[in-house]
């Protein structure tokens, strides 16, 4: 099980793209026209082999629009996992009352996207690509970033997505309940994927829900910090806080 992509939800996405372009370079891969389905305009900009994505609800109805609602304004929404069998995880889960409210199936491209209600309030998917084989490839094939993303790769010290942190009134506790929903292993607070982390914080707002920070590995930490900062982005305790989001640049380990 690897994090592949992680979704941000803002009232506007624009601002929030800039912020990323001008924060850590990120650019524009693709608008999924496809996204439409749920109410959405979106962009996703590459980062190493990962990716970020900026949803902005235009239905008044969208189940995103909501969120922004709850969440009090911009903020993390989705994670998305890529898997070797996306469709065995489907029925593992659903066979555990696991709610599946969206799935696509072809022969390049499968997820399934699980109720938040039975993700502690975030909304999540697991996916695969082609037969599947190919999930552990660091810089592989990816649909929702469409067919040219690595067009618009990230600067060469902008490396990838280390992992998320959720917020959680009992985080070890959930950490377990994801570890067993991922088929991964917990450490404490922290569900250790294959590659990528989510890990579990107490709550920084009164939702108490949702994901909240974003590790992206960096080569200079410091050298990201103070761009931002020239930039007027805000920055405190070590991270960029971009669409209600803290984003962390970690050092990119040996």
């Amino acid at each position: 099980m690897r994090l592949r992509q992680i979704a941000l939800v803002a009232k506007d996405l624009e601002p929030v793209i800039q912020a990323l372009n001008a924060a850590f370079g990120l650019k524009i891969a693709y608008r999924d026209p496809a996204v439409a389905t749920f109410g959405l305009i979106n962009a996703v900009m590459p980062v190493g082999g990962e990716f970020l994505e900026v949803v902005q609800p235009v239905k008044a109805d969208a189940s995103a629009a909501r969120y922004l609602q709850r969440r009090g304004g911009d903020a993390g929404y989705m994670l998305i996992f890529q898997s070797a069998d996306a469709v065995a995880h489907r029925e593992r889960l659903t066979g555990q009352g696991i709610r599946n409210i969206a799935q696509h199936d072809s022969a390049q491209y499968s997820f399934t996207h699980f109720h938040p209600g039975d993700f502690n309030g975030v909304l999540t998917s697991i996916d695969m690509v082609d037969d599947g084989a190919s999930w552990r490839d660091p810089m592989g094939k990816w649909p929702p970033a469409g067919k040219s993303w690595k067009d618009a790769s990230a600067p060469d010290d902008v490396l990838g997505i280390a992992g998320a942190s959720v917020q959680a009134r009992d985080p070890e506790a959930v950490a377990k309940r994801w570890a067993e929903l991922l088929r991964s292993r917990s450490d404490g607070d922290t569900v250790a994927l294959d590659r990528g982390f989510v890990r579990f914080v107490p709550p920084i707002d009164a939702d108490g829900t949702g994901i909240v920070g974003v590790a992206v590995t960096v080569c200079d930490p410091a050298a990201i910090l103070a761009r931002a900062e020239n930039q007027g982005i805000p920055v405190k305790d070590g991270a960029v806080w971009i669409g209600g989001t803290g984003f962390r640049p970690v050092l990119a380990q040996a």
